[in-house]
């Protein structure tokens, strides 16, 4: 049995908003294997026995170096990836996130962001996924 094989996997995400309303998209590296150039929000796997809105300020600080404070949880989502052939499920649970600090920090130097607007979100290369996660965190807010 093939014990490098991963169950279903847990992560979170993080929504950034500013006070003028824009949504933070950080474009991900051509390096990727997954989703490679292509914008989203931050987001990764939970560490075991990490709690989701730690992860997603995890997460947001070592994908653009930003503190942020969780304003609210907004949902939750999930998708089917594949790893060495096997299908795996990943449950996400996605979080809107005040910046509190300004300074971006990208880990790679292909990569980019961008604060946008609702109106403006389409006009990047955004999947459908992570475009749902940022309306999930526009609803009501």
């Amino acid at each position: 049995m093939d014990t490098d094989i991963p169950g279903d996997k847990r992560l979170a995400a993080a929504v950034v908003r500013d006070g003028e309303g824009r949504v933070l998209l950080v474009r991900r590296s051509e390096t990727e294997t997954f989703l490679p150039r292509v914008w989203g929000v931050p987001c990764g796997k939970l560490d075991p026995g990490e709690s989701a809105p730690d992860g997603a300020l995890r997460e947001l600080k070592e994908e653009t170096g930003l503190l942020g404070e969780i304003v609210r949880k907004v949902g939750e989502s999930s998708f089917v990836s594949e790893y060495r052939g096997h299908e795996v499920k990943n449950w996400q649970e996605n979080f809107l996130v005040r910046p509190l600090t300004r300074q971006i920090t990208l880990p790679r130097p292909d990569q980019a962001y961008a604060w946008l607007r609702p109106s403006e979100l389409t006009g990047v290369d955004i999947d459908a996924y992570n475009l749902d996660v940022v309306r999930q965190a526009l609803t009501d807010s």
